[in-house]
């Protein structure tokens, strides 16, 4: 099959992800709130994440990132980067891809920044991409595993929980995290 026939397609995928980026974002308010719901769920639910999170250098908190697709798809969601536990900056988190998957999910992201270095490099970008500007780990913890004690390679490390609704295809590659200001 020609790359030709797909180019509908990736159109469409386009046009979704320009959209979702159009709108209004939430009040600060709003989406400090539930960042907050978010990260008290990521540390009952992950032994070691309130200490994890303590130790990183900062950490975005997309508390519901929706991500639907039938071939195309597309995700969307808005969060907050946390640095020394205070709200610094709002992005949104936005990709459309072509592909085998199939479903529609809502789960929550938590993208730790592990170096400093990896850190100040995300604040300095505007509109980095997972996968292409920056090396993330997607972390694979096990129950009863410490996810404070575990060494991690990567400058970056992805949390994601909370999934609701069945997606087949998750991953982070070719996602765009773009500041914005919330109203």
């Amino acid at each position: 099959m020609k790359f030709s026939h797909f180019k509908p397609v990736l159109a469409i995928a386009a046009i979704l992800v320009l959209l979702s980026s159009f709108g209004a974002a939430e009040p600060a308010s709003v989406i400090d709130a539930k960042a907050n719901e978010a990260i008290r769920q990521f540390t009952q639910k992950v032994k070691g994440g309130e200490k994890f999170l303590a130790q990183s250098k900062g950490y975005l908190v997309f508390p519901g990132v929706y991500k639907g697709g039938f071939v195309v798809g597309a995700e969307y969601g808005e969060g907050v980067l946390r640095v020394n536990g205070r709200s610094k900056y709002y992005y949104n988190i936005a990709s459309g891809s072509v592909g085998f998957q199939l479903g529609v999910q809502k789960t929550s992201y938590i993208i730790a920044f592990v170096t400093q270095s990896a850190l100040n490099n995300f604040i300095k970008s505007n509109g980095w991409e997972a996968g292409v500007d920056g090396s993330i780990a997607i972390a694979d913890w096990g129950v009863g595993k410490d996810v404070s004690s575990i060494s991690f390679e990567k400058p970056i490390v992805a949390f994601v929980f909370n999934a609701k609704g069945l997606m087949y295809n998750l991953t982070l590659e070719g996602t765009k995290f773009t500041r914005i200001v919330p109203h």
